[in-house]
Formats: structure tokens, sequence, C-alpha cells
């Protein structure tokens, strides 16, 4: 079956970066909790087993990956740079605050954005 309107530029533009906003949105949505709840959000860190002198240290990266990731992925010519951010921040989040004890739906949630990250890390340039 082939749509024929997805064969315009524009709309294929368009549709590409709606897509990256809409996936982004999470994102961009976890960024301010984490640096006026920065305290709290330590000590939570904290709770899963990271010991604290660390957990202050891996929270400024998550910050900076969840900035950097959301800027790029969204803006950046190279989509790829903001993917490889975001990756970095989902996937030892995914592991450390959802899988042990499992939150099946948060894993899978996190699964479907690891996903579309993954996808847009490696199609190629157009």
């Amino acid at each position: 079956m082939k749509i024929s309107f997805l064969k315009n530029k524009s709309i294929k533009s368009f549709l590409d970066f709606f897509s990256r906003v809409s996936i982004s949105a999470i994102f961009v949505s976890a960024i301010p909790s984490k640096i006026i709840d920065f305290t709290r959000t330590v000590e939570y860190i904290s709770s899963k087993g990271i010991p604290e002198p660390i957990s202050p240290i891996l929270l400024v990266g998550a910050i900076i990956c969840l900035i950097l990731g959301s800027g790029f992925f969204i803006f950046g010519e190279n989509q790829k740079i903001g993917s490889a951010f975001l990756l970095l921040f989902i996937i030892p989040t995914t592991i450390i605050f959802h899988v042990f004890p499992l939150h099946q739906r948060a894993v899978f949630m996190n699964l479907a954005l690891i996903g579309g990250l993954i996808i847009t890390a490696i199609r190629e340039p157009k």
C-alpha cells in the first residue's frame, strides 16, 4: 500500500520534526523536576543502592544528557548525537529504577523510546 502524500518532501520533513518532538517530550518534561528537586532526586538515586558521593554526579550527568540530548535530537543537524545522549540517559535509568523491582509498564515504555532512539541513531542521513 503506497501513501502518495508521504512522498511530499515538506510533509516528510514536518512529520520527521513532529516525531522527534513527540519522542523527546518525555525527556524535556523530566528536566525541571530534576533541577528543582535536586536534593530529593539525589536521595532517591541513593535509595536505589548508588553510593551517596556518586549520586549527585550521576544526576548532573543525567540533566546534561537530557538537555543536550533533547536539543540535538529536536533541533540538531545530526539527530544521531541527540539519540546517543538520550540513550546514555534512558538505558541505565531503566535498569536502575525499573528492572529491580520490575515495573513492567515503565520498562516497556522505555523500551519503545529506546527503539525509536536507536532507529534515529542508525538511519542514514537524507
